[in-house]
């Protein structure tokens, strides 16, 4: 298992992972269409795009939370017990 303090880290590796899988295969299928060799070149595009998405996360992740965090409005423990 994976310490605590390093929540944050394993987040923004899995998230990261995942986005830029799906969106490199999106762009890749719509730059190629269904080629014979798609995969490969999915998989080619996407550990690149990874590898550039994990510490974007990593940065971007806090400036995201802060924006949320300005555009949410706060409920008292009262109001969202009666929800």
């Amino acid at each position: 298992m994976i310490p605590q303090r390093f929540e944050h880290v394993a987040f923004a590796l899995i998230l990261s992972g995942l986005m830029s899988f799906i969106v490199s295969g999106i762009s890749t299928l719509l730059a190629l269409g269904f080629a014979p060799d798609f995969l490969m070149r999915w998989i080619g595009s996407w550990l690149p795009s990874w590898a550039v998405a994990f510490p974007a996360v990593l940065i971007v992740a806090p400036v995201a939370r802060r924006i949320v965090g300005a555009l949410v409005r706060r409920e008292s423990a009262e109001q969202g017990a009666r929800h």
